[in-house]
């Protein structure tokens, strides 16, 4: 462990910062050089806001403090002059702020710690199992089973091994829960026999005492969704970017947040996505740290406290000698989700501006995460972690040695990606602006061919449709709130559906569109079964349920919605040859 790029940025924490720090520093200065006051009071404000409005426990004792101390020296010294007393001040201001952000955001490693996480989760996790397979705490002293068992790692496992050997992986997994990065990082220890990542964790977290602890020394770096001012963003930016270049993997979520929707995420935030271009482009230049040419930096002692990828040039050159950076999409797949209640409201809130309850995010609850892991191990429901084809920066797949290879095979070199007019590696931050998107594009792509359709997810999708192809006339929010006792899935009308869908996914799956789960090859009244039994073990108003007579019924069409959006953007419906007379839903008087 000591050899892992993590272990050795946490050894080199001071000097870590002290990089970003400059690196940060340099590029506002540079930014703003003519409106860097006004860039200040922008963030001193955001911030006063912030205080006043959202306090955490987190948060250091001396943050009003800190923010009126600076805000006095800025308006005593800075404000309305323009001469260079003024403008030394602004500057110094800066780097007091950023050097704040960065002893905020970046973590350590410490090796012992790591070890006793891995001890401890592992049996704990392990004996839960145990208890819960066997309905009894006894159960606990007396199993032998694992959690992995539960666990599915299907993909190119083995490509992604071998990269580490050629350059920085960064993992983009899909994100549905809180317990996303738990089950990401146990997977990738103790399945894939991967090194620590670095990752983010919201600072929110850090309000839980032990969850602080441990995340303190596990090498994550802290994410204050809080803060939106342009100077924390540009240090978790320069963050990413320089650790990245020191050869540190690194896992975050591009959606930036759980899906409220249940839908796989289609819009990826740039921030840092980018930060990985940015590091692709600063190692093929040898830069080791990517700084602007012009250098503004000066220390003043104690600081306070796709669609398709592109195509290369058609001039050759040498391959680069600079490592790459490879990005590994990984879409997770539940079952059922701990938070699916809460997040659907949140969603139909923002979306349809509807004046919804207010509902508590269990996600955040120590209590509901043991029920939820408990209900998960004492059923025969397992989460599917789908690893994706390895990609350069500009979405060309590469292989287990880390080449390049365009959409026709033919073999490239990404430093050409970065060649200004003079043949020369440059920095561009308009093309390379450009070219994250095109990255985006690229992973919402994979995510929806590397997804892996369970049979949850079908017969929700099959139901919700029936229900919309019943009452055509509505509109969605009409659609949700149907009272759900009104209405009889008829178990034989479900199946038709579902084998409909099913003969388009095999199709898919052959021509790698997508990936299945076993349960979807087989015939369509056992995915019914199985995806019913699956969806209404969890929830206490469950999105679908038999009755007495074996039809289907449904508790909350809200959750239902949730469950549905997962192959939303697949459209089967189209597939779907409606036979009023044969899948009609039956409506209770």
């Amino acid at each position: 462990m000591e050899d892992w790029p993590i272990y050795r940025l946490s050894k080199d924490r001071a000097e870590f910062i002290r990089e970003i720090d400059e690196f940060t520093f340099n590029r506002i200065a540079n930014r703003h050089r003519k409106d860097l006051a006004d860039v200040l009071v922008k963030t001193i404000y955001q911030e006063r806001i912030r205080i006043k409005e959202s306090p955490w426990k987190v948060d250091p004792p001396n943050e009003r403090q800190f923010w009126n101390r600076i805000s006095k020296r800025l308006i005593k010294k800075s404000l309305d002059r323009n001469d260079a007393e003024a403008k030394a001040a602004a500057e110094d201001i800066l780097q007091k702020i950023i050097h704040r952000y960065s002893e905020e955001i970046v973590g350590t490693f410490q090796v012992g710690t790591f070890k006793f996480a891995q001890r401890f989760l592992t049996a704990f996790f392990n004996r839960l199992f145990n208890a819960a397979v066997g309905k009894s705490i006894r159960s606990i002293f007396r199993g032998r089973r694992h959690l992995y068992e539960r666990l599915n790692v299907v993909g190119d496992v083995e490509t992604v091994r071998a990269l580490f050997q050629h350059g920085t992986v960064v993992v983009v997994p899909t994100h549905s829960s809180n317990l996303d990065s738990i089950l990401v990082g146990y997977a990738m220890d103790q399945i894939m026999g991967l090194p620590s990542f670095s990752y983010g964790a919201g600072l929110n977290l850090y309000n839980f005492g032990p969850a602080a602890y441990f995340m303190n020394r596990l090498g994550a770096y802290r994410v204050d969704r809080r803060k939106k001012n342009s100077i924390y963003l540009e240090t978790l930016k320069a963050m990413s970017n320089l650790s990245i270049q020191r050869g540190v993997n690194s896992l975050f979520f591009p959606g930036g947040t759980r899906s409220r929707s249940g839908a796989l995420e289609a819009d990826l935030k740039m921030g840092l996505l980018g930060t990985a271009v940015e590091a692709q482009r600063a190692m093929c230049q040898g830069l080791g740290i990517a700084s602007p040419a012009a250098s503004l930096w000066r220390p003043k002692g104690d600081l306070g406290s796709e669609k398709d990828a592109l195509s290369p040039s058609t001039v050759h050159r040498p391959p680069s000698t600079g490592k790459k950076v490879f990005i590994v999409p990984m879409v997770l797949c539940y079952n059922f989700v701990l938070e699916a209640p809460f997040l659907i409201e949140q969603h139909l809130r923002s979306t349809g501006k509807e004046n919804y309850l207010r509902l508590k995010d269990e996600g955040t609850s120590v209590r509901a995460w043991l029920r939820f892991i408990w209900r998960f191990f004492s059923t025969t429901s397992d989460i599917t972690l789908s690893v994706g084809r390895p990609m350069d920066v500009l979405g060309n797949f590469v292989d287990a040695e880390g080449r390049s290879f365009d959409r026709f095979g033919n073999g490239l070199d990404v430093s050409e990606y970065f060649m200004g007019r003079k043949n020369e590696i440059n920095e561009d931050r308009q093309r390379e602006e450009e070219y994250t998107k095109l990255l985006a594009e690229r992973i919402v792509e994979r995510y929806h061919v590397e997804n892996i359709v369970l049979s949850s997810h079908l017969v929700a999708y099959a139901v919700f449709e029936m229900l919309l192809h019943e009452n055509p006339k509505l509109d969605l929010f009409g659609i949700l709130r149907l009272p759900p006792d009104d209405y009889v899935f008829p178990f034989r009308a479900v199946e038709e559906v579902v084998e409909q869908m099913q003969e388009k996914l095999v199709e898919w799956k052959e021509q790698g569109k997508i990936r299945l789960a076993p349960e979807i090859h087989r015939a369509a009244a056992d995915v019914v079964r199985d995806g019913v039994k699956n969806l209404g073990v969890f929830h206490t108003e469950k999105p679908l349920g038999f009755t007495r007579d074996g039809d289907i019924v449904s508790s909350n069409f809200r959750v239902l919605y949730f469950y549905h959006n997962r192959l939303e953007n697949y459209q089967l419906d189209k597939y779907v040859h409606w036979k009023a007379e044969e899948i009609e839903v039956l409506k209770v008087d």
